[in-house]
């Protein structure tokens, strides 16, 4: 499978229908996954998609929150999903949320199909390679915890190979249980109505969490996002170089602000950072989106709200949401909740993996370091990454100042109203409204476990 979700030609044989690897990606009895350098593929390689796009409406959506929770803004967006699909068990109640707590598990995912892209991608085989509800190419949890006090950003291996539960799909029947299967196949499982509920039923068995909201968007998505935020600042460590993507990039050393098609291209990126793999490019993900968080705080950008409405309407208006995600008092609580957590408690993450040693486009769970993970988001405790945490594409930038940003939590609505203008969730008289709460004890993620806090000023690379 090339990273733009096309079959590989010999010695890899195209993925099964049920989602199982073909020939080169051998299926392991309860595997899951592993990952290694691919095949150069087609330029549109559709990764991270989704990342830069829904993080920056959480990021955005904080003081001007209101303007988000509009129905003028919803009023545009794409028909809404179902979490738990038509045949399946339905999920638990969705913990109570306020501005001041209740747990957040939110899904976001990008697909690589090219269905109504348009010129250049309407050909045979761009069709066949990806049409119709596509493949989640980008693959990622937000997780707030329960207080309110820290929050973490898990980037998952498109490669990983993963268990995956039955999931009903558009057509009436079930898509088979399989005990291991590229995570990136689950959305095509479902199809395009019942695909972010696999996705969602899949990353719910893997971590133990349940599953609330999720979005999903589209490559033409992301750029139209990337031109609403007004660009993105970003610090090259080396020159950036790659023709795999479209548009192709030939970015010197330094700092450049990226927006539109080539901050998609930046996202999408494989063969221009780190060790040319699918882990390098979350490294470089997430690079982008640490530096995209220290700017929406730094530039004004969470008191303004035009710039939030206009955010808000592109976001949602090239999103397919979760019916539990598209609701106003939903929407503000949640920016609410991010712009409490404050930079410096803001973790970036990859899901832990290794090498298969059977097949090198592959990965498979560090079960060990994935269960430390998996047990600290549960007990909604803030993880702590090891010194050498970066990733694969990332290093700390030499010219950044010594004492990293912190961030700030913003206070409450004043007597505990909600950011619609609504009645409150905490009574006026509750004695614990606005008092701080003691941090929890932090879970110290194993060496070897990559990623970032918001507050480190990291720069991209090519090894």
């Amino acid at each position: 499978m090339t990273d733009d979700g096309r079959a590989e030609r010999a010695p890899d044989g195209p993925d099964g229908p049920d989602g199982t690897p073909g020939r080169g990606g051998a299926v392991r009895e309860g595997g899951i996954a592993r990952h290694g350098r691919l095949r150069r593929g087609h330029p549109v390689a559709f990764a991270a998609k989704v990342t830069a796009a829904a993080l920056a409406v959480l990021l955005v959506s904080t003081t001007s929150v209101a303007a988000i929770a509009t129905w003028q803004v919803l009023q545009g967006a794409a028909p809404t999903v179902t979490l738990s699909g038509p045949g399946g068990s339905s999920a638990s109640p969705v913990p109570q949320l306020t501005a001041q707590g209740g747990e957040v598990n939110l899904l976001l995912i990008g697909t690589d199909t090219r269905e109504g892209l348009g010129a250049g991608y309407d050909d045979v085989a761009n069709q066949q390679a990806s049409s119709g509800a596509g493949k989640n190419d980008s693959t990622v949890l937000v997780h707030i915890s329960e207080d309110h006090t820290n929050m973490a950003v898990v980037s998952f291996p498109r490669d990983l190979i993963v268990p995956m539960p039955a999931c009903p799909n558009d057509d009436g029947t079930t898509s088979p249980a399989t005990s291991g299967a590229m995570l990136n196949t689950a959305l095509a499982r479902g199809g395009p109505q019942n695909g972010l509920s696999c996705v969602a039923q899949t990353i719910g068995q893997l971590t133990g969490l349940q599953i609330d909201y999720a979005g999903s968007i589209t490559f033409e998505g992301v750029v139209s996002m990337a031109d609403a935020i007004g660009g993105v600042e970003v610090c090259l460590a080396t020159p950036i170089r790659d023709t795999e993507v479209q548009p192709a990039l030939d970015l010197p050393a330094g700092t450049r602000t990226l927006s539109g098609a080539e901050a998609g291209a930046f996202l999408r990126s494989r063969y221009g950072v780190g060790d040319s793999s699918d882990l390098g490019r979350i490294s470089n993900q997430q690079t982008f989106l640490s530096a995209l968080a220290r700017q929406t705080v730094s530039a004004g950008t969470l008191t303004d709200p035009t710039k939030v409405l206009a955010i808000a309407r592109v976001a949602f208006a090239n999103m397919t949401l979760s019916e539990s995600l598209a609701d106003a008092s939903t929407l503000a609580k949640l920016g609410l909740a991010v712009n409490t957590v404050g930079l410096s408690n803001m973790v970036f993450v990859q899901y832990p993996a290794v090498d298969d040693p059977a097949d090198r486009n592959r990965v498979l769970v560090d079960e060990s370091s994935a269960a430390v993970l998996n047990d600290a988001l549960q007990r909604n405790v803030p993880l702590t990454l090891s010194a050498d945490s970066l990733g694969r594409s990332a290093v700390l930038d030499p010219d950044a100042s010594a004492a990293a940003p912190t961030g700030s939590a913003a206070p409450p609505a004043e007597g505990g109203g909600d950011a619609t203008g609504g009645p409150g969730d905490v009574a006026p008289s509750d004695p614990t409204a606005g008092v701080p709460r003691p941090a929890p004890t932090a879970a110290a993620l194993p060496d070897g476990v990559s990623g970032q806090s918001a507050d480190q000023v990291t720069c991209a690379k090519r090894d």
